[in-house]
């Protein structure tokens, strides 16, 4: 049986990191925790590109911009929307993951999602460096082994 996988490994990578301004208290920590943890596995500051958005339903049509430009090895795309009365709720946060999927599956280049779907403020800060983590961190270490492994799968 052949078993392949990724591994986090930042050297020679350029990432692009799409970030929705809505809720900015909570993604620009995601934002600093994706920074960390890429420049963690040894992607050099200067090898990441953030561009920050209006809103998470923006993120898509952004990511497959930086997908599609051939200068990335993966994109990172974070935001957080959070439950309020309407149903606005479950339409921005469904549009943005299957935008996101879409984006990823047309160019053949890992975005990771990472857009947090919470009920609450509380919940959503817990999983930007609260007590849950840093999110951030998470998706800067998917989008390196996700980059790693698609390599490996296209070359046998």
């Amino acid at each position: 049986m052949n078993v392949v996988h990724g591994e986090p490994i930042g050297a020679g990578r350029r990432i692009a990191v799409v970030a929705a301004r809505y809720n900015e208290l909570v993604t620009s920590r995601l934002v600093e925790g994706a920074r960390a943890g890429l420049a963690h596995h040894g992607v050099p500051e200067g090898a990441v590109t953030v561009a920050w958005v209006p809103g998470a339903f923006e993120i898509p049509l952004v990511a497959q911009r930086l997908a599609g430009s051939g200068r990335f090895d993966a994109v990172i795309c974070l935001g957080a929307v959070i439950r309020g009365e309407t149903a606005h709720f479950d339409l921005v946060a469904g549009e943005a993951a299957r935008g996101i999927g879409d984006v990823s599956r047309s160019t053949g280049v890992p975005c990771i999602f990472e857009v947090l779907a919470t009920d609450t403020l509380d919940q959503a800060e817990a999983r930007a460096g609260g007590i849950h983590g840093n999110k951030g961190w998470e998706a800067a270490t998917a989008a390196l082994e996700m980059a790693s492994l698609v390599e490996r799968v296209a070359e046998g």
